[in-house]
């Protein structure tokens, strides 16, 4: 079954960069990333924390970018948060034995 998405608008929340805000089986616990911001990536208790998170944790991200002499990238031009259901991911532990 594909994961449901819902887009909202950031400018509401005046993000830089793209979110995904992804929900786990837990009901209080979901991850959440930015494509556009190579190794930026967190959790929250819902989705408003995410936002909250997300959109000073983006800011951060950004000067210590600066701050190392790395490569920042550009705000993108129209943004989008969404949030979807998380992906499972197969580990070893969880592989169907052959």
């Amino acid at each position: 079954m594909p994961a449901e998405e819902t887009a909202i608008n950031t400018q509401t929340i005046k993000a830089r960069h793209s979110l995904v805000i992804e929900a786990t089986e837990d009901p209080n616990f979901f991850g959440f990333y930015s494509s556009d911001l190579e190794g930026f990536t967190g959790v929250g208790h819902s989705i408003e924390d995410c936002l909250y998170k997300a959109r000073w944790g983006m800011e951060e991200h950004v000067a210590l970018l600066r701050e190392r002499d790395m490569p920042v990238p550009q705000p993108t031009v129209d943004p989008k948060v969404t949030i979807q259901n998380a992906k499972a991911v197969l580990t070893s532990a969880s592989a169907p034995r052959t």
